[in-house]
């Protein structure tokens, strides 16, 4: 899952980014709110965490803005003001979440998984293409009666496989969500990344999965 922190404070948007990435989720990280609007209207995103009090575009301006092009992606608030009327403003300028700083990184990443939850798509905690079941909340993945152990890159890359089941993925599409927007798309880095998951995933099984779409991308085929 990808998500966008719209952060002027640079020690608290890296304190973020690094609990949002050791639980598997792919950051993008923006310190005003002209850069935070940018990312949000080129690229697309499963959730936007965004302060209130920044330079340039204060966060409610951009909230409203983003609504008002009919980005619907869910939106968590954060910001030392904790009023009342403060939140208030926050969710009806179009926010799905508020939380106060200071914050403990577990609370945020419980909220960040219930937004997540609150599509048609997340309703469920786990996720089944054919005889493969990737669970959501253990990060644990099973094959029939085989246990997978994965990695935490390689559990956020079959994740990505599973919700894009028979879609092909370009290698720009897949860098963008489960690295980042300035990743080095020369390197074989994803190439490499996805022989180790197809030998999880695939070795031992004469139905196989992951498919290879020449000179396009990749594809977990359901059937």
């Amino acid at each position: 899952m990808k998500i966008l922190v719209v952060e002027d404070e640079k020690k608290v948007g890296a304190f973020i980014k690094k609990g949002l990435e050791e639980d598997s989720y792919s950051v993008e990280l923006a310190h005003d709110g002209d850069k935070g609007e940018e990312l949000a209207v080129t690229q697309n995103f499963d959730l936007i965490i965004l302060d209130i009090l920044m330079p340039k575009k204060d966060g409610l301006t951009l909230l409203k803005e983003l609504r008002a092009k009919q980005i619907s992606t869910p939106v968590l608030m954060i910001t030392a003001k904790g009023s009342v009327e403060d939140k208030v403003k926050g969710l009806d300028s179009g926010a799905d979440d508020y939380l106060v700083k200071p914050f403990a990184i577990a609370e945020l990443l419980a909220r960040v998984r219930s937004l997540l939850r609150r599509g048609p798509a997340e309703k469920s905690t786990s996720l089944v293409v054919a005889d493969l079941a990737l669970d959501l909340v253990s990060h644990k993945a099973r094959r029939g009666h085989k246990l997978i152990d994965l990695t935490a890159k390689e559990y956020t890359l079959l994740e990505y496989f599973m919700r894009n089941a028979n879609r092909v993925l370009s290698r720009t599409i897949i860098s963008e969500h489960i690295w980042n927007y300035n990743f080095d798309t020369g390197t074989n880095i994803i190439d490499v990344y996805i022989n180790h998951l197809r030998n999880k995933i695939d070795g031992g099984f004469d139905k196989k999965l992951i498919h290879t779409v020449r000179g396009v991308g990749y594809m977990m085929k359901a059937v």
